[in-house]
């Protein structure tokens, strides 16, 4: 699973689990300039990837930070059987 250069940030579920959500046209490790808006949803793409233990240097960000559509979204992704 890639990172793909701070396209990709894992949300803390806050019960030990984390989704992998795509985040359009901002990049969480480079740092710009001009005033980027997080709180409109149509700017995250759940994936559905639930992970227990995120990649060592993922961006993570609290359920909190997201808009309420996304945040409905991330809690309804439930974890596929092995």
């Amino acid at each position: 699973m890639g990172l793909k250069h701070g396209k990709y940030v894992y949300v803390d579920r806050l019960d030990g689990t984390y989704v992998k959500v795509r985040v359009l046209n901002i990049r969480f490790h480079k740092k710009s300039e001009e005033k980027i808006d997080v709180t409109n949803p149509t700017r995250y793409i759940v994936t559905g990837t639930v992970t227990t233990k995120p990649p060592r240097k993922a961006v993570v960000i609290s359920i909190e930070a997201l808009p309420e559509e996304v945040r409905n979204l991330v809690r309804t992704v439930s974890p596929t059987p092995r």
